[in-house]
């Protein structure tokens, strides 16, 4: 019995303080272990963080341990190479009640890692059958749907609180609309608690515009209360998944503008970002900075504004047409998911994944939001599409990648405005 990533989070919030986490992963023991420390040390309401290698996600579970006996360093912790008596070491003393600790993976066939998990005593981690096969597996998504059903299964099985944050609100988010990051993650929230899991996190990546954001958040928590309402949940917000600006000043405004963003939308959870994203795996010392600078406080939020109130109502409405259309394809939410795709009724824009039909586009319209450019099979109305997004080029494609990094790099605005 654990439960104390659901406890922590929602005891801070009752608090009114916004959780902080990191996304840091280590691959030797002791430094993994010295990372953990250093972030529940911390004077703030913190949840820690073992991010697994990429050898592990997939699949490879030797070449992790030669690559450390040959002295190199990983990109994270290989949680299934390690012996499980080595990583309980690694968690004595840190992991509890005060310091829960969430297993982040990008693993499209994650059986391994969650039976790994639950022998070591956790039970918090996160992903779903399209957000970790879509942008980082060439795996079928038919396969990722049967993975992932089974290994849901096995955690709620094999423990009494075990979570799973959907990762289906940052689905390559930077050039997405808001309504198909929300509708994904309620998708991906029914695929749990129809293989058992009753207690979820729903993500959301921030993205071009603040004012949209908020009523994305807000559409999400509404949605989430009509189809999950019968489970635990809560709205995890991430900085911004995109190209990064490559400023010190830049990136520490975006980072502050998104904490300010997930206190505005009450959001329980965020995971943050370092000012080095744009250029280097970040240290222990960059994500500590990262975070006491989100944990600051910076007041209340002002009500909502008739373009925020507009930006909910068009996301809630999206969101809602794409949920119901997916639901109504298949009484099992994974056979639905799969069929969904094949159809184009889920459609991931510019994701080349050769289960997605890469027909719908987004664009960054003139207020600066991200907008439909082509809808694809979209089960969308009409005037839902705002923009042309016939003939993109690489040029303008480039551009809108780099759209926030620009912003945040230059002082074509002021910082915590936008």
């Amino acid at each position: 019995m654990s439960g104390y990533f659901d406890r922590f989070v929602a005891e801070s919030h009752r608090l009114r303080t916004l959780v902080v986490q990191p996304r840091m992963g280590m691959g030797n023991i002791r430094t993994m272990r010295a990372g953990l420390g250093a972030v529940a040390a911390l004077d703030v309401a913190a949840v820690g963080t073992i991010t697994i290698d990429s050898y592990t996600r997939v699949g490879d579970y030797t070449t992790s341990l030669e690559r450390l006996a040959a002295g190199e360093e990983l990109n994270g912790y290989p949680l299934v190479s390690h012996p499980t008596g080595a990583t309980l070491d690694m968690l004595e003393g840190l992991y509890g009640p005060g310091f829960p600790v969430q297993v982040r993976h990008g693993t499209a066939r994650p059986q391994r890692v969650f039976e790994k998990l639950v022998e070591v005593g956790l039970d918090a981690t996160e992903g779903g059958p399209v957000s970790y096969c879509l942008p980082y597996s060439r795996l079928p998504l038919a396969d990722a749907v049967d993975a992932w059903a089974e290994s849901c299964r096995f955690l709620a099985g094999a423990t009494e609180h075990g979570h799973i944050e959907s990762f289906g609100g940052c689905l390559l988010g930077q050039l997405c609309p808001p309504s198909l990051l929300v509708a994904m993650g309620i998708l991906e929230g029914r695929f749990f608690r129809q293989h058992g899991v009753r207690h979820l996190s729903l993500s959301y990546a921030q993205g071009t515009l603040a004012v949209q954001d908020r009523g994305a958040l807000r559409a999400l928590r509404t949605l989430a209360a009509e189809y999950l309402g019968d489970t635990t949940w809560h709205v995890v917000l991430y900085t911004y998944m995109g190209l990064f600006p490559r400023t010190p000043n830049g990136a520490t405004a975006l980072i502050r503008d998104s904490a300010q963003l997930a206190r505005d939308a009450g959001c329980e959870r965020m995971i943050v970002k370092t000012v080095s994203e744009a250029w280097q795996i970040p240290s222990v010392s960059e994500n500590l900075t990262a975070l006491r600078l989100t944990a600051a406080d910076s007041g209340t939020r002002s009500a909502p504004s008739a373009l925020e109130d507009a930006f909910f109502e068009e996301t809630l409405h999206e969101a809602r047409m794409i949920v119901e259309a997916v639901l109504n394809l298949d009484a099992d939410v994974g056979a639905a998911l799969t069929d969904a795709f094949r159809r184009g009724l889920l459609d991931i824009p510019y994701c080349l994944h050769q289960d997605n039909r890469a027909e719908a586009t987004c664009v960054i319209d003139d207020r600066g939001a991200l907008a439909w450019g082509e809808r694809g099979r979209l089960p969308l109305p009409r005037a839902a599409e705002r923009a042309a997004g016939g003939g993109l080029g690489s040029d303008e494609l480039y551009d809108m990648l780099n759209h926030v990094a620009n912003r945040y790099d230059t002082n074509e605005f002021e910082w915590g405005l936008v």
